[in-house]
């Protein structure tokens, strides 16, 4: 059996104010929460039953964590086995 589909129509946002909320834990990390409006849609063919409109939001977050030392950890860049300085001469002998 089929699900029921609602057509949307889709519609513009315009941010208002910041998308980061901050929290500050205990230990004295700071969260920031970062919050995108990906699409907005409001029905076109019904309404809720108090007759209001249906919308539709897709969000996207992203987190960041900055703890109270500022420290993090990246991988190591890997290193040439052997730099062009070291490198042997060819020697020819006549």
């Amino acid at each position: 059996m089929a699900q029921e589909q609602i057509k949307y129509k889709l519609i513009s946002a315009k941010l208002v104010g910041s998308n980061v909320v901050n929290f500050r834990l205990e230990d004295g990390s700071l969260v920031k929460v970062h919050v995108e409006l990906i699409r907005a849609g409001v029905a076109t063919d019904r309404k809720a039953p108090d007759g209001t409109p249906l919308y539709n939001f897709n969000f996207g977050n992203r987190v960041e964590i900055e703890t109270k030392e500022k420290t993090f950890y990246a991988p190591a860049p890997a290193t040439p086995t052997q730099s062009t300085n070291d490198k042997k001469t060819d020697q020819y002998t006549s």
